[in-house]
């Protein structure tokens, strides 16, 4: 038990969290930011108004425009793009509170549905004070999980730097170095230092924790390769300490078959390094770099399994689920393949000698997960429909990446344990 615990530690911590990210009922939130700029207040106010002379200074916006005579509402352009490759526009309701305060709540988006816009509403005011000018922004809205409330945060932050800087300069820039590759270099460190302990704080541990990192790299790279295969130009991973990394597209999924895909690829990239990975295994113990490159090797290849046979599991939130969604539209064939799917994952549970007990209790969780809605944002526009050959492809696919890396444990964990 002492070599389950720590796996199970780390599995359940990271369970925990992606429902506190992605599904915690964190209700209704208003986020609220003020700043003081060294600007007069009807400058500021001709960029924070969407219908100001200098509404478009925001590097986000293509342009802001008045959509009736009166002015009550305003369409905008956004530099991100819709599922058919143009910018993503807005028509906004604006509420006059005074001559420097206004609200706005959104009426028509072309890529979200109304609904998704139905609690949310945004108030910005200014106050002169001396030579400076005091701006307040307040985003309400009601969240489920707590993923998208902090990034409004950050992304309100942006928004406050990049505004001073146009003040200051004319220009305006994105601001900000979360995305750029350096801070993701050093996430990803930063996340291996954090598995260390779980695998004990010895260099065998930090091995294994960098294996961990590495495969999870490698995971997500599947990702963004099928977003760049789809016309994602600006695909790009997010890593995530403890909990991982976060491959993001740069547009909504066109059809089903291309959200399916790249939810797929993710194991699909792994599925491919399984059986190099167990050539160089052979290879190595038929030369004299086997006592170098045996054990490492093996080890990656029981990370690759196991990594990716959770990721592959029939829930919601996870690789397994979305891409059963996408074959499957009704309930009864999502259980039947989600059946398949978790008969697999117990033979190889008990091929490694998984304590029958935990093996059922195991399963009967993740079955009871798999049943809980993933409250997907809602689109304007339904996806393209799957026809029945890229249905078959995906669930040859999927269940091709299943059986591929639970022989990966399989075969690992026979050598590296002596299980039979």
């Amino acid at each position: 038990m002492d070599t389950i615990n720590p796996g199970l530690i780390l599995l359940g911590i990271n369970l925990f969290l992606l429902w506190l990210i992605m599904a915690a009922p964190v209700g209704v939130r208003t986020l609220r930011m003020t700043r003081r700029f060294e600007a007069r207040p009807e400058h500021l106010w001709s960029a924070i108004d969407p219908l100001g002379e200098h509404a478009d200074w925001n590097p986000s916006l293509l342009s802001s425009r008045a959509e009736d005579p009166a002015g009550r509402f305003a369409r905008q352009a956004y530099q991100n793009l819709d599922r058919k490759g143009a910018p993503i526009e807005r028509v906004l309701e604006i509420s006059r509170e005074d001559r420097f305060a206004f609200s706005t709540r959104v009426v028509d988006d072309t890529v979200l549905d109304p609904t998704v816009w139905a609690s949310f509403h945004e108030r910005r005011r200014l106050r002169a004070d001396g030579g400076v000018t005091e701006l307040t922004v307040e985003q309400t809205d009601r969240y489920r999980g707590i993923a998208f409330l902090v990034y409004r945060y950050f992304a309100l932050r942006r928004e406050m730097r990049s505004l001073e800087g146009w003040l200051k300069t004319g220009e305006a820039k994105k601001v900000g170095v979360f995305e750029r590759p350096p801070m993701q270099v050093f996430l990803a460190v930063v996340s291996t230092l954090l598995f260390w302990p779980f695998f004990g704080l010895t260099l065998n541990g930090l091995v294994l924790s960098t294996i961990l990192t590495l495969v999870i790299v490698m995971h997500e790279l599947g990702h963004m390769a099928a977003y760049r295969a789809f016309g994602h130009r600006t695909a790009r991973m997010i890593f995530v300490p403890l909990l991982g990394g976060i491959a993001m597209g740069g547009r909504p999924y066109n059809s089903h078959f291309e959200a399916a895909t790249c939810a797929l690829m993710g194991a699909g990239m792994s599925a491919f390094v399984v059986p190099i990975a167990i050539v160089g295994h052979e290879a190595a113990m038929k030369s004299n770099a086997t006592a170098v490159l045996d054990r490492p090797l093996l080890v990656l290849i029981l990370v690759l399994g196991g990594f990716n046979l959770l990721n592959l599991l029939p829930m919601a939130r996870f690789d397994g689920g979305q891409v059963l969604r996408r074959i499957f539209p009704g309930l009864g064939m999502q259980m039947l393949g989600s059946f398949g799917i978790s008969a697999v994952i117990a033979v190889t549970g008990w091929q490694v000698g998984v304590p029958q007990d935990i093996l059922v209790l195991s399963l009967a969780i993740f079955a009871l997960l798999s049943m809980i809605s993933a409250g997907a944002v809602k689109m304007r526009d339904e996806l393209t429909p799957m026809r029945p050959a890229e249905r078959l492809l995906v669930g040859l696919g999927l269940y091709a990446a299943v059986i591929i890396h639970s022989y990966a444990i399989i075969f690992s964990a026979d050598l590296l344990f002596g299980l039979r």
